[in-house]
């Protein structure tokens, strides 16, 4: 799974905007190693990865390509490569459990004993919000979790729920459709809908109390292959709007609401 995605976050905040541009470029290797009753037990890898944050006065990019020991994100992050997890996937596409991602990072973290530990902690945060075991979970199975539970037809529709969890929690309830089906391969169109739990408990950003008050659309075009069932192609683009809300605190009396706006675009292909 080859992927590349481009985010912009709008944030206005006392009536100053803030932009910033979130890439991220992954490969991702999965090797089924057993079939099962309930569907598949897979190996997973992370091959190379790459993220980039941009703001308006810095850049910040971890790179498992690098080789630079100065680096220290970028060689956390090479640490991580091609170190095994494991995933049991259903046969249509949900992820049922997660088994070793924590101990990768874990194993990562423990190379980089001279590091700041407050560094550290701010880095292993970051990464466990961006690829630990539930974002990652919900983010490939945007891309998988597409298949009906039952046989149909052409033309037909069938509807799929998917929990998204990073740095917020998103319910994501989508309608497929089998748009066509070829010699080769199947053709899904999917129109979502998303919003963040309602009831869900405030998180903490940069150690302030915050509530995400979100919602949005989730419109994906999905090639899939025919005789492995493997997505061939995936073109995602995410378009969400609301509030982050800082909750009264020392730091910030009275609280604060800040607008914010979330554009993604998803490219994912298998080569």
């Amino acid at each position: 799974m080859v992927g590349n995605s481009n985010s912009i976050i709008l944030q206005n905040i006392n009536g100053q905007e803030n932009k910033v541009n979130i890439g991220l470029a992954y490969r991702i290797a999965f090797k089924v190693i057993n079939i099962l009753d309930s569907g598949y037990s897979m190996e997973v890898r992370y091959q190379t990865l790459n993220m980039r944050i941009k703001t308006a006065n810095n850049t910040v990019e971890m790179d498992s390509r690098k080789a630079d020991k100065q680096d220290i994100p970028s060689s956390i992050i090479a640490a991580m490569m091609n170190k095994p997890f494991t995933i049991i996937m259903s046969r249509s596409g949900k992820i049922k459990s997660i088994k070793n991602i924590d101990a990768m990072f874990n194993s990562a973290f423990d190379n980089f004993p001279q590091v700041d530990p407050v560094k550290k902690a701010q880095v292993k945060t970051q990464l466990l919000q961006t690829f630990g075991g539930n974002t990652f979970k919900g983010n490939i199975e945007l891309q998988t979790a597409v298949f009906p539970e039952r046989e149909v037809i052409k033309k037909e529709k069938w509807t799929i729920n998917t929990k998204l969890e990073g740095t917020f929690k998103m319910n994501v309830n989508t309608i497929y459709k089998l748009m066509d089906a070829s010699e080769n391969s199947y053709h899904i169109y999917g129109n979502g809908s998303m919003h963040t739990y309602k009831n869900q408990k405030p998180s903490q950003l940069n150690g302030l109390p915050v509530k995400y008050n979100l919602s949005g659309t989730s419109i994906a075009d999905i090639k899939v292959d025919k005789t492995s069932g493997w997505v061939s192609e995936v073109k995602l683009k995410q378009a969400i709007k609301g509030n982050i809300e800082i909750l009264d605190n020392p730091k910030a009396p009275s609280g604060l609401n800040i607008p914010m706006s979330y554009i993604t675009d998803v490219i994912t292909t298998d080569k």
